[in-house]
């Protein structure tokens, strides 16, 4: 088993700077859990106490039921991949991934017969006889994280390992993440502000802002219902538009939107989750792929110009002039009208309206959601 659990977890500096306010979470064993929000959100510190390379100032860390928090970093089990690599120069790629089984003194034998395993696991067989300074960023990584696998951890941690690399080795080394994981029996916990590799790599995502867990749940969870206006303009790309309006009553319990006068339509389903709300003023969010094309005076029809289109191979990202703000809308190629895929030029006309089951509501004063599906 290897279970990690952090109850009240706070981390206060000298001089009173709270870097990490009463951090809760249950991780399950052998679950890829990943810690995702902006820099000094306090995930990478959060990471680092789990790790015991900073000191928990209030709460308790459990590693198996074990209160862990005065125990050293060597003896908790744990290992760590850093987003520098931090492999030792002067030493070959073998050299490098022994070395953490020859501090613990195990026989030679095993060492070789992990450090082999860990390396065709990785696919960097090929490499054990060079130096650091032959290997590509990739390929430094690769290492990094064989040097931690080979340990045969009860947890794995990683602090934004795959920020050094370009776009596209990101790609295939997110792709081996995964297929890593699938290999070995560990529990992962993994840092990083981009919130596409941790919508790609998570069992469950922890998104922090100002030191505090804004919320917790599956990718899906928090792409189709994020708990505030954080949440869900920090998930997804391009981000959510958001939207002045206000939340008309129709009936007992019956609602739609007001979009700058325009009566924006709402689901069955939202309207019923609606149910005990009163008008008031909103904030409406639409993500972007959920603006649809509509022909002028469709109910419901809001207008726009385009001012930037930008073409992406199967789809456009238009931004669109709309009662003052800057909206995007995410359309596939197909999707245009015909006199629109020859091209779309800045001053473009544009009518859309919103699909009416993708919309969000949020209170304009704690910025939570009002729609709890």
């Amino acid at each position: 088993m290897s279970t990690v659990s952090l109850k009240n977890i706070y981390k206060i500096y000298d001089g009173g700077v709270t870097a990490v306010t009463d951090f809760n979470l249950e991780i399950a064993d052998k679950e890829f859990i990943v810690l995702v929000g902006p820099s000094g959100c306090g995930k990478s510190t959060t990471l680092r106490m789990v790790a015991g390379l900073e000191e928990i100032s209030k709460g308790e860390l459990y590693i198996d039921d074990k209160l862990c928090n005065d125990v050293e970093p060597k003896d908790r089990d744990i290992a760590m991949v850093f987003q520098s690599y931090a492999l030792y120069p002067h030493m070959t790629v073998r050299e490098n991934m022994e070395f953490p089984l020859k501090l613990k003194k195990v026989p030679a034998a095993e060492i070789k017969q992990r450090v082999d395993q860990a390396a065709e696991i990785l696919g960097i067989t090929q490499y054990l006889d060079r130096k650091p300074k032959a290997l590509s960023g990739g390929q430094r990584q690769r290492v990094a994280i064989g040097r931690a696998i080979v340990r045969e951890p009860k947890v794995l941690l990683m602090d934004e390992p795959l920020s050094n690399l370009d776009a596209k080795l990101r790609n295939e080394m997110r792709a081996e993440i995964i297929k890593l994981r699938q290999r070995i029996n560990t529990t992962f916990v993994y840092v990083t502000h981009d919130q596409t590799e941790a919508m790609t790599l998570a069992d469950r995502i922890v998104i922090m802002k100002d030191g505090f867990i804004q919320q917790i749940g599956t990718p899906q969870q928090v792409f189709d219902h994020p708990t505030n206006i954080f949440v869900a303009g920090f998930i997804g790309t391009p981000q959510m538009n958001f939207f002045d309006a206000k939340l008309v009553k129709d009936g007992e319990e019956s609602y739609h939107a007001q979009v700058g006068g325009v009566d924006v339509a709402l689901s069955a389903e939202i309207q019923k989750a609606l149910a005990g709300h009163g008008e008031q003023d909103v904030i409406l969010g639409i993500r972007p792929e959920h603006i649809r094309f509509a022909p002028a005076g469709t109910p419901g029809t809001v207008t726009g110009t385009v001012e930037v289109s930008e073409m992406m191979g199967s789809e456009y990202y238009l931004h669109v002039t709309s009662n003052g703000k800057d909206v995007v809308l995410r359309v596939p190629t197909g999707d245009l009208p015909a006199e629109l895929r020859g091209g779309i030029t800045y001053g473009t006309a544009m009518n859309f309206t919103f699909r009416s089951d993708s919309i969000h509501l949020f209170d304009p004063d704690s910025e939570k959601n009002l729609i709890s599906l």
